[in-house]
């Protein structure tokens, strides 16, 4: 699967649906110069904006926005003009954004939710999945200690990264090296993807398209798919649909360079039809 990179002469493959989370511009942490250029070599469809978009919360303690993010907003709003549906899911860094559910901002429709329906007939369910934090049992005071290592962690990541593009060495993420080698870590990761998909299967769908955690998963666990596009802050991935409705999770994180193809961090996995619902669904 080749894709072109040749600044100034972008050649975007085209996919049916592109799902992408956890963007969190108006943060010094976010990767807005690798999403920009995955966004000027992608096209779809349909594009989803699965939440945390925007880091509401820092942005009210420290403006930050330099030019790459506002680059970010008007590429999504080009896409838009130019023909692809944009769907923004808010999540609980922009839930700001929550109170404007069901109206459209620059051709951008917001909502709480979406159902997808792949190529192949596969009903997704897709939700940003804060709400899921409340079912995965940790301690409170765990929970902080946990959000605070993890914050300066990624700020500490801002200076490795500054430190690595000097050497001309590809981005790395210390927090995500730490949540790799955490036994506590990896145990909240695991019952969140439990919550989420008992959810899904309560709700009858064929599978659910999540983000929130920083975790790009593409799996089946007994019966129904588990889709988490990743973030743009440590792993700078996305979730792709085909034209023929076959999934793949996608990590763009090297800087622009000729000819060079994306790097895939899950096959192509194929989503065999079943049954139409009843649930309407948007494509």
């Amino acid at each position: 699967m080749n894709s072109s990179r040749i600044l100034g002469h972008p050649n975007p493959r085209r996919y049916r649906t592109i799902w992408i989370s956890d963007v969190h511009l108006g943060t010094r942490a976010c990767r807005a110069d690798l999403l920009l250029d995955f966004l000027r070599h992608h096209d779809a469809d349909v594009i989803y904006l699965v939440g945390d978009i925007f880091d509401g919360s820092q942005l009210a303690r420290s403006w930050y926005w330099p030019q790459s993010h506002n680059d970010v907003v008007q590429k999504i709003l080009r896409k838009v003009r130019k023909g692809s549906e944009v769907i923004y899911i808010p999540g609980n860094h922009d839930e700001g954004a929550r109170a404007f559910v069901e109206l459209t901002f620059g051709g951008v429709l917001v909502c709480s939710e979406a159902m997808h329906r792949t190529a192949s007939g596969q009903d997704l369910w897709v939700v940003h999945g804060d709400a899921f934090d409340a079912a995965v049992k940790f301690s409170p005071l765990l929970a902080w200690v946990g959000s605070q290592a993890y914050d300066l962690a990624t700020a500490a990541n801002v200076l490795i990264d500054h430190a690595r593009v000097r050497m001309g060495a590809a981005p790395w993420s210390l927090a995500a090296a730490i949540k790799r080698n955490s036994r506590r870590v990896a145990a909240y990761i695991e019952a969140y993807e439990h919550a989420v998909i008992a959810e899904a299967r309560r709700r009858e769908v064929d599978g659910v398209v999540c983000g929130h955690i920083h975790t790009p998963a593409l799996k089946t666990v007994d019966g129904i798919l588990y889709c988490n596009d990743g973030d743009w802050v440590e792993n700078c991935s996305a979730l792709v649909e085909h034209m023929d409705g076959r999934l793949e999770s996608l990590s763009w994180l090297k800087a622009p360079q000729p000819a060079a193809a994306p790097v895939r961090t899950g096959a192509a996995l194929p989503v065999p039809a079943r049954s139409m619902l009843a649930t309407g669904a948007s494509s």
